[in-house]
């Protein structure tokens, strides 16, 4: 199982960026898929979620209305559109792939990608 996040930079203040996570060796379109990151010196924290299908979204306070989260089942890939990034969105961004199947999890991550923003 591979999870690759790709589009991470520095980047000013008020910038927009993508990020990419391309999956491979899993049924991507039955994962729910979870964007977090972690800053330097804090605990890793949700950023948003999309559920399997694509039909439901959920984003933490910090980043409504200004990151949105989406997923191309066809290409195995979700995505994470930054828009007004601020300097406090600095940190590494890592994909996540989860699945509960009876008694079972399933989850997985990738590396990481660094994001910067600089004000």
């Amino acid at each position: 199982v591979q999870l690759v996040e790709s589009g991470g930079g520095l980047m000013q203040a008020g910038d927009s960026l993508r990020l990419s996570c391309a999956a491979s060796g899993i049924t991507f379109p039955i994962y729910a898929m979870t964007w977090y990151r972690q800053a330097p010196g804090k605990q890793r924290e949700l950023v948003a979620t999309i559920t399997s299908g694509g039909g439901s979204t959920t984003y933490a306070d910090s980043v409504k209305g200004r990151f949105t989260i989406s997923r191309d089942n066809a290409k195995n890939t979700m995505y994470l559109q930054m828009n007004s990034l601020k300097p406090e969105d600095t940190a590494v961004y890592y994909c996540n792939a989860k699945r509960q199947f009876l008694s079972a999890n399933f989850e997985y991550w990738g590396q990481g990608t660094q994001v910067t923003v600089s004000s």
